[in-house]
């Protein structure tokens, strides 16, 4: 088992010391006109093929996933997010990390505020304590260092490898809840 699959299958494993997983939504944030900033609408896109392709189109209902395609507005999901009431929510986001591109980090979201997210307006931290004050869920950012954010429809080679890792990641993940 890798080492992200076994961090996401830890994050899922508790929340509040007494609820396992309860309900799971994976959102995807960004732009994908421009270029490694839509690495997280991508991989939405490409779990949703890949399960609608594979599987019943129930399965998300069977196992309560909500997969969300935020775009660059995630502000705009927060009405949908209120009524789901998750018990955990993934981010994927690309995130400034001051690493190599294509890095991938799973960042609490004690530590968000320490990064500079993509393009989106609101702030992934602003977002997840004004989720906060209406249910309580238990969340996490997978965040992927961008190369290049600059006018484009394509992935850099780093950000595609890196992309390929977290679906086939969140395809396992899914499969095993």
């Amino acid at each position: 088992m890798s080492k992200l699959l076994s961090s996401f299958k830890e994050f899922l494993k508790y929340y509040d010391y007494e609820n396992n997983l309860n309900k799971l939504i994976i959102m995807g944030i960004g732009n994908t006109l421009r270029g490694d900033d839509g690495i997280g609408v991508i991989i939405i896109e490409e779990l949703q093929k890949y399960f609608n392709h594979n599987f019943h189109k129930n399965i998300f209902e069977e196992k309560n996933i909500l997969l969300l395609n935020c775009q660059s507005v995630p502000e705009n999901f927060t009405g949908l997010i209120k009524m789901e009431k998750p018990s955990h929510l993934i981010i994927l986001d690309a995130v400034l990390l001051d690493d190599d591109p294509g890095t991938i980090r799973l960042i609490e979201k004690e530590e968000i505020s320490n990064f500079s997210s993509s393009s989106h307006s609101m702030s992934i931290s602003f977002f997840i304590k004004f989720l906060e004050e209406k249910i309580k869920f238990k969340s996490i950012i997978c965040g992927i260092n961008p190369k290049s954010m600059e006018i484009s429809t394509n992935l850099s080679q780093e950000i595609n490898l890196s992309k390929n890792i977290i679906v086939n990641t969140l395809i396992n993940l899914i499969e095993s809840l």
